[in-house]
């Protein structure tokens, strides 16, 4: 009789799979880690992109707001880098920013790239030209501490922990709020930004910004070229004092005021020259950062503005009368940069144009006596060149025309290409020549 040998299947038991599930958690946990360690790592990354992204556009705006006050001035390349660097390291020394901090290493100038140019699409360089605008601020590399980094770049499958940031910072035009209540009188068939020429006037014309009693208005009889902003006197105190809130756009109609104010006139402007009458006072509006003028003043007889009795002439912003010199503009920019730039001869409480005034320019065509509706064609910066005397016969305020000053309201959206007020902002870094915007601004 046969023996059946009947062979059972192997059949494997939980203890012979307890090394197979063992390799595979250690598979699994060390994929779990690595997931882990990455996620650190790249939340490490954005963070730090982050801070430094936030401070570079404060040193590029920083430098730009300097160069804005020092243009034209000896080394005011020199000043506009050192006011970025100054600020990218304020910004690193701030709480939370202690890897930041140590990557500077108290070097900001081997840390990070200061240039500038004439357009925001370049090119930039450094010092630049001279009349730059636009100022550049870019960190080529930062590099990060490594987690799991360091483990993941060792297998070659990444690169150096590090980020990058670049941001460029300018002027944009803008409708000013803090207009003061005055009015010129503008041609507009005189426009021609191209060959310098805006509503008929020219940098650094000398122009009378209020009549003086006995003396012909350019808007008609019975004007002194104030505007009416409000109720009477008070308003004009305060808006030429540098204390206007109300906006106004190219387009609209401004209403003339008659009547000379020769009072509330005089005590608010001669506040940005450090003089108080009446009820205004420096903590509410400080002087200029420069409050010199020629002495003896500037008067008009009705026959336009005099020095010494002589006529005056500007030649590229020099103000001239009989061969003497008169303190204008170019003096004052040039003082303004100096002590900015650290030198002396700031007011200790002094603000940063305080002699510059918003102005409308209106079309005065088919002007009228009284009080009269004028359309605003666009907004001029004068610089004030003295004082107003308190005299009725004597009460002309002076200003030259001057292209751009310090703005406020909304920033527009395009870089400056016009004259009037501005506002320093941030743009898109492009690159150089073009309009194609870089993807890490």
């Amino acid at each position: 009789m046969m023996n059946l040998r009947i062979q059972r299947p192997f059949i494997s038991t939980p203890r012979r799979q307890e090394g197979s599930v063992s390799v595979l958690m250690v598979i699994a946990l060390a994929a779990m880690g690595m997931m882990a360690a990455l996620a650190l790592d790249g939340g490490h990354l954005l963070l730090n992109k982050t801070r430094l992204q936030n401070a570079v556009d404060a040193s590029a705006l920083s430098g730009a707001k300097t160069l804005s006050q020092v243009a034209g001035g000896v080394n005011s390349a020199s000043a506009t880098r050192t006011a970025a660097l100054n600020t990218l390291t304020q910004n690193a020394n701030a709480s939370g920013n202690n890897e930041l901090a140590t990557a500077i290493g108290g070097n900001a100038g081997a840390f990070a790239v200061v240039e500038l140019a004439s357009s925001v699409y370049g090119p930039f360089s450094y010092p630049g030209p001279a009349d730059a605008k636009y100022v550049r601020v870019s960190v080529p590399s930062y590099n990060l501490t490594g987690f799991f980094w360091n483990f993941a770049q060792a297998l070659g499958a990444l690169g150096n922990k590090a980020v990058a940031a670049i941001a460029t910072a300018g002027p944009s035009p803008t409708s000013p709020c803090d207009l003061s209540p005055l009015m010129v009188c503008g041609d507009p068939a005189q426009y021609n930004p191209g060959a310098g020429m805006f509503w008929g006037f020219q940098f650094g014309d000398l122009q009378v910004l209020k009549t003086a009693a006995g003396n012909s208005s350019p808007i008609g009889p019975g004007n002194f070229q104030l505007l009416d902003f409000g109720s009477g006197g008070s308003t004009v105190r305060e808006d030429l004092a540098g204390g206007g809130k109300v906006c106004r756009d190219v387009g609209q109609d401004v209403q003339t005021a008659p009547g000379n104010k020769v009072g509330p006139t005089s005590q608010g402007l001669n506040t940005r020259f450090g003089i108080y009458n009446g009820p205004v006072s420096a903590s509410d509006y400080p002087p200029d950062l420069v409050t010199t003028s020629s002495n003896p003043a500037i008067t008009d007889d009705g026959t336009g503005p005099k020095y010494q009795g002589q006529a005056i002439t500007s030649s590229n912003g020099n103000l001239t009368a009989g061969g003497n010199a008169i303190l204008d503009y170019n003096d004052w920019r040039a003082s303004v940069a100096a002590c900015v730039a650290g030198g002396s001869g700031c007011q200790g409480n002094g603000v940063f144009e305080r002699r510059m005034l918003k102005i409308v320019v209106g079309n005065c065509t088919g002007k009228n006596s009284g009080s009269t509706s004028i359309p605003v064609l666009g907004f001029g910066c004068y610089f004030v060149v003295q004082p107003m005397d308190g005299g009725g016969g004597e009460a002309e305020i002076f200003g030259q025309f001057v292209k751009e000053c310090e703005g406020d309201n909304v920033a527009g959206p395009s870089p400056s290409t016009d004259s009037g007020p501005q506002i320093i902002q941030l743009y898109k870094t492009y690159f150089t020549g073009s309009g194609t915007p870089s993807t890490d601004s």
